[in-house]
């Protein structure tokens, strides 16, 4: 069968790859086209555009590069029409997939089949979008299981297939792990511990958190910090925040070693989204950040906006407790973050707690086999 598959950042890229590679174990003719990355492209099939010419976010990013947008959205379309696929699966990015391409698929379209791979949190915000998810989708996958229980309370049934971070980092957790290899291939030193900063994806997300994490995590005797660098970015992205926030010793920046790089670290400052989970897997205490411009009256109104949840970070949701520190909008300060990682690193207590909150969390998310359920249920779908 032929399936067209999109992936708007760089989490959907890893995870649309290895569900490639479930459905050609079930099916080997399998023939793919998509918007994507590296990952898929490593599977097989033609990428088409890359995922960093349409992974925008926030209003001005949006609107200054509508035109490319715009585009990619006239090229999707297109192609899709040319490929004529049994299967458009659509992996998150809702903005883009929900809106503009599902809509479309089933007007243009209707004998294929729209799946939907990782849902769009619309349990968050927005949730005025599962009007168009009853209307355009044929198939939900989740991969968080508290979502099934709210699809269900609205009259949608979804399918929870288990989480794909289990998959990805069940395999790395078994690897054995060197450390001071790890160090000595970044020029790092190897006596000092390790404070890692994962800032986000986006350069919007990187520019606002970034200077933050750096003040706030600097100067701890004994430690060095290291940043995960995105896998659509380059060391110019970073290199200007770093002059103007030098420290000693110099924070370095490592592509493409996020993992390594968590198992090496004491302690992590992370952005909220799914770098999260993975530095709970990988068992890394860690304080939860993220910026938003407007002070304590946009913030105010977004927490109004997002009333009817808790948490923010994927870890206190699964849990629907705060197992890690949340540091939001205007309490996203250097003073406040200095303190939780000061906690954390003085406080094995405390780092001995979350960890044992991230079992839990483990437990809750269930074993690893998502890719393969998740394939297994397209198939299903297309009687295959």
């Amino acid at each position: 069968m032929k399936y067209f598959l999109i992936a708007g950042e760089a989490s959907g890229d890893l995870h649309a790859s290895h569900l490639m590679e479930a459905i050609l174990q079930q099916d080997p003719k399998a023939e793919f086209r998509y918007f994507g990355g590296e990952k898929m492209q490593a599977v097989g099939g033609t990428l088409l555009r890359h995922y960093r010419t349409l992974a925008y976010m926030g209003f001005w990013p949006v609107i200054r590069h509508l035109p490319e947008i715009l585009r990619g959205r006239r090229q999707c379309r297109q192609s899709i029409a040319d490929f004529n696929p049994e299967t458009v699966i659509l992996i998150d990015y809702p903005g883009f997939n929900l809106d503009f391409i599902a809509p479309w698929v089933k007007r243009k379209m209707p004998r294929t089949k729209v799946v939907y791979y990782i849902s769009p949190k619309i349990w968050a915000w927005k949730s005025y979008r599962l009007k168009k998810i009853r209307k355009y989708v044929d198939l939900m996958l989740s991969i968080l299981p508290f979502e099934v229980a709210w699809y269900h309370e609205r009259g949608y049934e979804v399918n929870y297939v288990g989480n794909p971070t289990i998959d990805e980092l069940s395999a790395v957790k078994a690897q054995s792990f060197d450390r001071d290899a790890f160090c000595r291939k970044y020029e790092l030193n190897e006596n000092q511990d390790i404070i890692a900063i994962l800032p986000g994806s986006r350069k919007t997300e990187i520019a606002n958190n970034l200077p933050v994490m750096i003040e706030g995590c600097c100067g701890f005797p004994g430690h060095q910090l290291v940043v995960a660098g995105a896998p659509s970015m380059t060391i110019s992205d970073y290199q200007a925040i770093l002059d103007n926030h030098r420290v000693v010793p110099p924070v370095k920046v490592v592509f493409n070693d996020q993992y390594s790089l968590l198992r090496a670290s004491s302690v992590a400052a992370v952005t909220s989204g799914t770098a999260t989970l993975e530095t709970a897997y990988l068992e890394v205490p860690q304080v939860v950040c993220y910026a938003l411009k407007g002070g304590k009256l946009f913030y105010r109104i977004m927490r109004w906006a997002l009333r009817h949840i808790r948490y923010v970070s994927l870890v206190n949701l699964l849990l629907d407790h705060e197992a890690v520190k949340e540091l939001l909008g205007p309490y996203f300060t250097i003073g406040n973050l200095r303190r939780e990682i000061f906690r954390l690193l003085e406080n094995s207590r405390e780092a001995r707690l979350m960890k044992q909150q991230y079992a839990e969390m483990i437990r809750v998310l269930g074993p690893a086999g998502a890719p393969q359920r998740a394939a297994q249920a397209i198939l299903k779908l297309m009687n295959y």
